[in-house]
């Protein structure tokens, strides 16, 4: 390997095919319970959603522009393109057969049966040819293409039925559309309650009603993709909310369609159709041999067999926050975190508990005079945050919320969020200009007896109930009064666009972050034994992989735990031999970032935020990094990181030509069993 060419670097796409990849392993699990399989292909095949309306998206406007410019491992936009057809090709032949020979299948042994219309009665047909003519049929359209009636536009992640339909009287052949209605449910269920048939073999049974007069001679199923991106210049948007529901529509109208999912036996003749009007390659035409859009399997999960699915966890109550409002001594939450700092660690410390608690507290006590609060991901009504929020404004606290419009995939909900929260008096500010809010942070000010002092959270996750029962997360009340007269010079940056101020115990980005962690990174290398030790989603930016390189080359240890993309090529003599990278794919999603640096000399520190090791993260969003500071809550974090990168843990290991190899479960012990049983001693 040349120390200075570009296969120093792992290709980012590649990286994240791989760990959708270990998402489909999961699947394939035959030690899990069956529903949590059937999820596991639900969630692999969303993953894959995004990728192509974000990451696929992106090559395909590079080529339309006619950048060839090589990505850091030397690849150009077309050489991606290829790989990830082939590569993707090979996934989704895999999710096929673990669907159609073993999940569906063993389901339908276990009493859960997707089935085809051939298979019904008589009477189950009765039944849902009267729920098609009640609900079904009212709502259809069909669309023919002719000289008169142009191609119809195809929205993005529909699923369509493409037909060829013969006017007898004329002998033309026409294609038609019908689009199978969003707002019903893909699976319909039978009156057993235990049984689904998929919403198209419904409609494409019935199909003739909708062309009288024709004959119908084919019928197939298709699902088009489209690139996700919303065509904003901030630069020039005045009001950024109109401009993003502006961008909002043109998503739905505009984007160019980057994928189409077929079924197997479509007619050569509607898919060389439906590729010229698509303006698509056949690269891009991936062929179905089992159920079309497989997120479905969600349906499915839905069900009410507990004896399917993994044992819920009950989320607990830390030792310290047990007692909150019961005791004497522990009046508040707040007298708790003054006492010192507080650590929880999702989903295995009760969300409800903790940060809620935190949020009711503060909107419901006298003393409380202002709350300021980042939300990037909000939940529906079910979210105690934003209502908690919403109590202080109408109970006459100074409440802010800096809500980002342009979480993507978000923006509608968290539009609706931040009409609500206006309403309810208040202040919104819609993020910055040309920079994402993606960090984490709540700040309270409460009125107390030697004056007003700030309380602040600073978290990993999202303050989102939903995501906190299924996402792993970290997060730290601390009363710090250094940490939150930073926190509070942060937010005044953010609503007032003044100029930021330099932080001294804070790494903020996009001002502070990349050249504080760099300085960390060269100060452990420049004294022998050190170590560093980097949990994260993902790793790409090549600066950051350059220096953990030269790292390596000094002697430092290096561990790495990696959710997602992975850039960096370990273990490869000469340049990075000290650096190991694991992956831990399980239940929960491994969420949080936490960054410890180990002089020789012992002294250590540590950070947890909202930032991974992204060039996106470091230099185009609002990020925070938060010290840890208190010696028992350091013992916790390396505990956890422990858990992970223990050689027995059963974890996925990079290997130094890309590739990931699985610890196997009869060698080893499940990370996040293991980090349950660890959160009840505590």
């Amino acid at each position: 390997m040349k120390m200075d060419g570009p296969d120093r670097f792992l290709n980012r796409e590649l990286s994240w095919l791989a760990f959708n990849e270990r998402v489909l392993a999961l699947a394939a699990d035959p030690d899990l319970e069956l529903l949590e399989r059937a999820k596991f292909l639900a969630i692999f095949a969303s993953n894959l959603d995004e990728f192509f309306q974000v990451r696929v998206a992106g090559l395909k406007e590079q080529l339309a522009a006619g950048i060839v410019a090589a990505s850091p491992d030397g690849r150009s936009p077309s050489e991606q393109l290829f790989e990830i057809q082939a590569k993707v090709t090979q996934l989704a032949r895999t999710q096929q057969q673990l669907l159609k020979k073993e999940i569906l299948p063993a389901l339908a042994e276990e009493g859960l049966r997707i089935i085809s219309w051939k298979a019904l009665s008589q009477r189950d047909r009765r039944h849902l040819r009267s729920f098609y003519d009640r609900e079904i049929q009212p709502a259809l359209t069909p669309l023919a293409v002719d000289p008169a009636h142009p191609f119809p536009w195809i929205s993005n992640l529909s699923l369509n039925l493409g037909m060829l339909v013969l006017d007898e009287s004329s002998g033309l052949r026409r294609f038609a559309r019908v689009k199978a209605p969003a707002a019903l449910p893909r699976l319909i269920p039978l009156e057993d309650g235990e049984r689904w048939l998929p919403l198209e073999q419904l409609i494409a049974t019935q199909i003739d009603d909708l062309f009288p007069g024709m004959k119908v001679l084919s019928t197939h199923t298709f699902r088009v993709t489209r690139d996700a991106a919303l065509l904003i210049d901030e630069g020039e948007a005045d009001d950024l909310l109109s401009a993003i529901q502006s961008g909002l529509h043109r998503r739905l109208r505009v984007n160019d369609a980057v994928r189409l999912e077929v079924e197997k036996g479509m007619s050569e003749e509607i898919r060389d159709l439906l590729v010229e009007e698509l303006e698509l390659s056949y690269l891009d035409v991936y062929t179905q041999n089992t159920l079309l859009d497989a997120t479905c399997l969600w349906q499915l999960y839905a069900a009410d067999r507990p004896d399917l699915k993994a044992k819920p966890w009950r989320a607990i109550t830390q030792k310290r926050l047990q007692n909150i409002g019961t005791s004497e001594d522990r009046e508040n939450i707040f007298d708790e975190i003054r006492r010192g700092d507080v650590m929880v660690h999702h989903p295995y410390d009760s969300f409800a508990t903790s940060m809620e608690a935190f949020l009711e507290s503060a909107s419901e006590d006298p003393n409380v005079v202002a709350i300021k609060h980042t939300l990037y991901r909000t939940a529906g009504s079910k979210n105690r945050v934003v209502r908690a929020l919403i109590h202080a404004a109408q109970a006459g606290k100074e409440v802010v919320a800096l809500i980002e419009l342009k979480a993507r995939f978000d923006e509608q909900s968290n539009i609706e969020w931040a009409r609500n929260l206006e309403a309810a008096g208040v202040n919104v500010v819609y993020g910055m200009v040309g920079l994402k809010t993606h960090g984490k942070v709540v700040l309270v000010i409460r009125r107390e007896a030697d004056g007003l002092r700030r309380y602040c959270h600073i978290g990993t996750g999202n303050y989102n109930p939903e995501t906190a029962r299924i996402y792993e997360d970290i997060g730290l009340l601390t009363a710090s009064e250094e940490i939150g007269a930073e926190v509070g010079q942060l937010f005044n940056h953010m609503t007032g666009y003044s100029a930021p101020i330099p932080a001294k115990h804070l790494l903020l980005a996009p001002d502070s972050l990349r050249s504080g962690l760099l300085e960390r990174i060269r100060a452990i290398a420049e004294e022998p034994g050190g170590e560093i030790t980097i949990k994260v989603n993902g790793l790409s930016d090549p600066e950051m992989i350059e220096a953990l390189y030269a790292a390596s080359q000094a002697g430092v240890k290096i561990d790495l735990l990696v959710r997602g993309v992975c850039c960096l090529r370990p273990g490869q003599p000469g340049l990075s031999e000290n650096i190991r990278v694991r992956s831990v794919v399980g239940r929960f999603l491994e969420h949080s970032r936490v960054y410890r640096f180990l002089k020789g000399n012992g002294e250590e520190q540590l950070f947890l935020g909202s930032a991974d090791l992204m060039t996106r993260n470091l230099d185009g969003r609002i990020e925070v990094l938060a010290p840890i500071l208190d010696d028992d809550l350091k013992k916790r974090v390396r505990e956890i990181l422990s858990v992970g990168l223990d050689s027995k843990a059963c974890a996925w290991k990079l290997q130094s030509d890309g590739t990931w190899v699985q610890v196997p479960k009869s060698d080893g012990f499940d990370v996040q069993l293991r980090l349950q049983e660890l959160a009840d001693k505590h």
